[in-house]
């Protein structure tokens, strides 16, 4: 191995919540080095098939980087209203107006993210960013956490963070892996034109097949998550632009009107990866590489920007002249998120299994719950509180 470079804090991942962290710790006063195996992200004008809702405490987030400002926001769309459906007709309402809050969330494509991102840490002087380039070895010893690159480079760190995605290699590596929960479903996705203006709605149906969304995006557009069977998935994505529109209309009770695709269907397997910790001597995880959720309540990324946002907010208050990977610390990051990444991980996964079900008792209870919720302004605000952080 080649000379080592020491850093107090390695990222191995450039993503959106690997970058996030990188921004967020940018004028710490610490020495930073970012490690992504692709080029990095270039703008394109082209609609992003793979899109996001952010949060309000994301957004803050993302504003304290100034990653937020480098965002056309002529391609943002405010959710103001969710309507989600049960499988028998019955409804659940939620409005920012009820909230108090200016919207529930930003809808957003990811490309756009991603670079906006990377020209934040671009700028910074304090961070190396070593891209593209693989990881070949970590090892772990006392003070420093080593990583060997497929190119011979060696790199120390105090701490080594993973932001490498459902994958994760440094998972693996650390020895923090579990065997993920296969749903049985993909989530297809798509964009497309409509015809009827969605008014910054966003619709979700909770079909016996599956769960169908339909999000707001700029203008009369609008963004598909349609989790269904992997059978299903594969005949949808084969479908021709004419039947696909016909097939997401009809499921979708012609809400939107006739739609017209924007951008062909594409489709991604789900799971549910639950980890005993997230953290490990020298090591913490971050975003898809902590955990995996199913996306029917589009907090996967926001969840992740909160584990990056106390993880850089406790070695920040830690102090640069401090060990950014001390076992303390790192058990404060473990302990902090335990209860935020179950909570939703038992929302996501509960609400799967409670609607693709087709025992007859769980579809009276299902369907009469979101009836009953609906007209309970407070429990409503106690089920949003926790996805606008």
């Amino acid at each position: 191995m080649q000379n080592s470079a020491h850093f107090d804090v390695v990222i191995v991942g450039g993503g959106l919540v690997g970058a996030s962290f990188a921004a967020a710790l940018a004028r710490s006063g610490l020495t930073l080095a970012l490690v992504e195996s692709q080029p990095a992200p270039a703008p394109d004008p082209a609609w992003d098939s793979r899109i996001y809702a952010i949060s309000p405490g994301s957004r803050r987030f993302l504003e304290q980087s100034g990653a937020w400002d480098l965002l056309d926001p002529q391609r943002i769309a405010a959710v103001e209203q969710m309507r989600v459906f049960g499988d028998t007709g019955t409804e659940l309402r939620f409005s920012a107006y009820q909230m108090g809050v200016a919207e529930l969330a930003c809808i957003l494509e990811n490309r756009a993210l991603h670079s906006a991102l990377w020209q934040v840490l671009a700028r910074q002087d304090g961070l190396t960013l070593l891209h593209p380039a693989r990881c070949k070895a970590l090892s772990v010893a006392g003070a420093a956490a080593t990583l060997t690159l497929e190119d011979g480079r060696g790199i120390t760190a105090d701490l080594l963070v993973g932001a490498d995605g459902r994958d994760s290699w440094v998972r693996q590596q650390a020895g923090l892996s579990a065997s993920p929960i296969d749903y049985g479903q993909h989530g297809v996705v798509a964009n497309f034109s409509c015809t009827i203006p969605h008014r910054g709605i966003a619709h979700q149906w909770f079909r016996s097949d599956g769960i169908l969304a339909l999000l707001p995006l700029p203008g009369e557009r609008v963004s598909m998550v349609w989790s269904v069977s992997p059978e299903q998935a594969a005949l949808l994505c084969a479908l021709p632009h004419a039947e696909l529109c016909a097939q997401v209309a009809a499921a979708s009770h012609q809400t939107l009107g006739e739609l017209a695709v924007i951008t062909a269907a594409a489709s991604f397997p789900l799971r549910s990866l639950t980890l005993p910790h997230i953290s490990a001597p020298r090591v913490a995880l971050i975003g898809d590489a902590a955990h995996n959720m199913h996306p029917l309540a589009g907090q996967g990324v926001n969840t992740g920007f909160r584990d990056a946002q106390l993880l850089a907010q406790l070695i920040v208050e830690g102090g640069a002249q401090n060990d950014a990977g001390n076992a303390q610390l790192l058990r404060r990051f473990d302990r902090k998120r335990r209860e935020d990444i179950l909570s939703m991980q038992a929302i996501t996964y509960g609400l799967k299994h409670l609607f693709n079900n087709d025992n007859v008792l769980l579809r009276t209870l299902r369907n009469g719950g979101l009836s009953i919720v609906d007209h309970l302004t407070p429990l409503k605000k106690i089920l949003m509180r926790h996805a606008l952080n």
